[in-house]
């Protein structure tokens, strides 16, 4: 099954754009989800086991790094990333 997630991050704390970036960074790491970030959120694509494993992942070491941080998602079943 396909899962295509849309994901925003708020740290709160004054110093916001480090921690989202980080966030990306890490997401950025696995291998087996394409992954499109803009301006106002990130989205992930793929397989939704490895969609799943991945967020899990990132928002765990996100929450051990960084501390408090909101994380606001949107889930839809299948792989709508745009052709390449």
């Amino acid at each position: 099954m396909k899962l295509t997630v849309e994901i925003s991050k708020y740290p709160l704390a004054d110093d916001y754009i480090g921690p989202i970036k980080g966030f990306i960074d890490e997401l950025n790491k696995t291998d087996d989800v394409k992954i499109i970030t803009n301006t106002l959120s990130t989205q992930v694509f793929g397989d939704y086991d490895n969609v799943m494993d991945a967020l899990q992942r990132c928002i765990k070491w996100s929450f051990e790094r960084y501390g408090k941080v909101v994380f606001v998602c949107k889930f839809l079943h299948g792989d709508l990333s745009p052709e390449d």
